[in-house]
Order: structure tokens, then C-alpha cells, then sequence
């Protein structure tokens, strides 16, 4: 008879995520995970496989986390610009924010990290930018729709234009000591929607 856990799988996935995210892939040994998960090397390969099948793990888990704030936020009825405004802002103050700064975005972080050369990985970033472009898409063309965009502009390009802004914002967000830095790049990208 087999026997059962003696830990909850998903309590163990984001702790895992949470350490990844902090100190990364290549950073994280599998003594850490044992350490900081408390399970066993043998729980951890029979639960969710090796290391790398557990980052990816951990990193669909990051993405199921993130889409639905996202598409609540630029999906909302009404004006629809001034959701893609609240959305870099957002993005910019967390960047900024200084008790986060060595988090950055797990996403991002994967891209700098593992995308190059993990194609399961950079299948994963591409994923989350591709939603997140088409997030922004959708709004920017609510927006021009209902008169708050003016007509010459391409949601599209705009859409792909925030998706590197925000990104870039994470980059330089974990890295900077000046929070102006963002908040005025923000700011200034944001201009560009008037």
C-alpha cells in the first residue's frame, strides 16, 4: 500500500517558487530546496520531478498568480486608458519599491536568467509577455474605440511599447538605487498615450 504525504504539494510548490524567485535558478542547489522546503531530496523528485521540472512548476504557478489581477484590472467596464495608466504606475511603484527590489519579476528574471538557452523557459516568458501584450492590446483598443486614444496611434505598437517599458521597469527596478528613475520612465511612456 502506498503511503500518503506527509506534506501539501501545493504549500511545498510555493515555497519552492518563493525561493526561486529570490535567489534563482542556477543560485538554488537541491540542498536548499530540501532546507527550505523541509521534504525530503526522494518527496521532492517523486512529487514534482527534478530541479528544473520544479522551477518550471513553480514558474507556471508565478503566471497563474499574475493573469488574473492583470486581465481584472484592464478588462474592467468604462474608460479603458485610464486602466493601462493604473497598470504602469502599478508596475513602476513596484519597481521602485525598495523592500521588493531584490525580488524583481520572477517572469522577467527568467528571461535574463534561463530563456536564452532553456527553451522550456523562454516558451513560458514568451507565454506571459504574449498574454500581457494582448492584455494591453485589447485595452489601447477599447480605448481608441470609445474616443480615448487618438486615432493614429497603433494599439498594437503601443501594446508592444508598454509590454518592454514594463518589463524594463523590473530590470532596472531590482537593480536602481533611485526610484525616480522608473516612475519617470513610467511617466514619460505614458505621455505618449495623449
Amino acid at each position: 500500500m502506498a503511503r500518503s504525504k506527509e506534506f501539501d504539494p501545493d504549500a511545498v510548490l510555493q515555497s519552492a517558487l518563493e525561493l526561486f524567485w529570490r535567489r534563482g535558478y542556477e543560485a538554488t542547489s537541491m540542498a536548499d530546496l530540501v532546507d527550505h522546503l523541509g521534504i525530503g531530496r526522494a518527496s521532492i523528485y517523486a512529487t514534482f520531478g527534478n530541479k528544473r521540472e520544479l522551477y518550471l512548476k513553480a514558474l507556471d504557478r508565478y503566471g497563474e498568480s499574475q493573469n488574473p489581477l492583470l486581465l481584472r484590472e484592464l478588462s474592467q467596464p468604462g474608460p479603458a486608458l485610464p486602466a493601462v495608466r493604473t497598470v504602469v504606475r502599478r508596475f513602476a511603484a513596484e519597481a521602485a519599491d525598495e523592500s521588493r527590489r531584490s525580488e524583481g519579476c520572477f517572469i522577467t528574471n527568467t528571461a535574463a536568467e534561463l530563456a536564452p538557452h532553456d527553451t522550456a523557459a523562454a516558451r513560458r516568458v514568451e507565454s506571459s509577455w504574449e498574454h500581457l501584450e494582448t492584455l494591453l492590446h485589447s485595452a489601447l483598443v477599447r480605448a481608441q474605440a470609445q474616443g480615448e486614444l487618438p486615432e493614429e496611434r497603433d494599439p498594437r505598437a503601443l501594446a508592444r511599447l508598454l509590454l518592454v517599458l514594463l518589463q524594463g521597469l523590473r530590470v532596472v527596478g531590482k537593480a536602481s538605487t533611485d526610484p525616480a528613475r522608473v516612475r519617470d520612465a513610467a511617466e514619460q511612456a505614458l505621455a505618449l498615450l495623449d
